[in-house]
């Protein structure tokens, strides 16, 4: 699980919400995966004050009103759904073939803070301190608050959930074809005939060094028959050596869609390969 635990004053619950919802937006923007948002209130099981319910509810509704603002996403209103111990914010994501997955979430607890008696000093504990009882004097009820504390509310986010899960998921998503950020297969370096295998064991090691997940394909078979396995293999490139790219210290690139790039220098290839990272594909 990807979970965090989040804890902060009743009046930072908007902007907390704001920001996971930001987060996920990213992640699920990279991973190229639609979702929706739903908003789970109060049950009729539910614990804690009523009143902090109703103003984290209002909160999370803000949030929710200034993303769609900001992104377009709608969200609907799931009433009486919250879990016991606060409301939450349900998000089902979409694969490539529509079908829905709860992995993101965003929960809101009171009933933890209580139950370990987390409190917080205020920014008027020192007066609130000068006027509390004395020794001796009446004490307040079990379980209340030292005058000039407050509790915190814990928000439970998680992103991806379960991550096992979310590979299983992803893997349908892309079909196998694990984009360039994501692959562990990032390319395979083939040689034309065992006299460029030196070569080609030289780019591998450079691409290597560079932080890319690369693999050589030793075994000397028909080009045509090498290709062909690596792009089975769903290697994102493939980069084939001979005797004009030794000279030119280059490669000659194709996809495993089978997309002649061409000829281009290592330090080319590598140039492509940040810019795949950084845009995230």
């Amino acid at each position: 699980q990807d979970d965090a635990h989040i804890f902060c004053m009743v009046s930072q619950i908007k902007q907390e919400i704001a920001n996971v919802l930001d987060m996920i937006s990213t992640i699920y923007g990279w991973l190229g995966m639609d979702f929706a948002l739903n908003l789970s209130t109060k049950p009729e099981s539910a614990l804690g004050d009523a009143a902090v319910w109703e103003t984290a509810e209002g909160m999370i509704a803000e949030a929710l009103d200034e993303y769609q603002a900001k992104s377009g996403r709608g969200w609907s209103l799931n009433p009486g759904d919250g879990a016991f111990y606060g409301p939450k914010i349900d998000i089902h994501v979409y694969d490539a073939l529509k079908r829905p997955f709860q992995c993101a979430t965003v929960q809101l607890d009171f009933v933890q803070p209580q139950r370990f008696d987390l409190k917080y000093m205020t920014s008027g504990a020192a007066a609130a301190a000068a006027e509390a009882p004395k020794d001796g004097e009446e004490e307040s009820a079990a379980g209340a608050l030292p005058p000039g504390y407050e509790r915190p509310v814990m928000i439970h986010r998680a992103v991806l959930g379960s991550v096992e899960r979310m590979i299983a998921i992803l893997t349908e998503h892309f079909a196998g074809k694990w984009p360039f950020f994501l692959s562990p297969r990032q390319a395979m370096v083939m040689a034309v005939s065992p006299a460029f295998e030196e070569y080609a064991r030289a780019v591998q090691k450079r691409v290597r060094k560079a932080g890319y997940f690369v693999d050589l394909d030793d075994s000397h078979r028909t080009l045509n028959k090498m290709v062909r396995e690596a792009q089975l293999s769903q290697y994102n490139f493939i980069l084939v050596v001979g005797k004009e790219e030794a000279a030119e210290a280059a490669v000659n690139v194709r996809t495993r869609d089978n997309e002649v790039h061409g000829k281009k220098t290592v330090e080319a290839l590598l140039a492509d390969f940040k810019q795949l990272l950084a845009d995230h594909k």
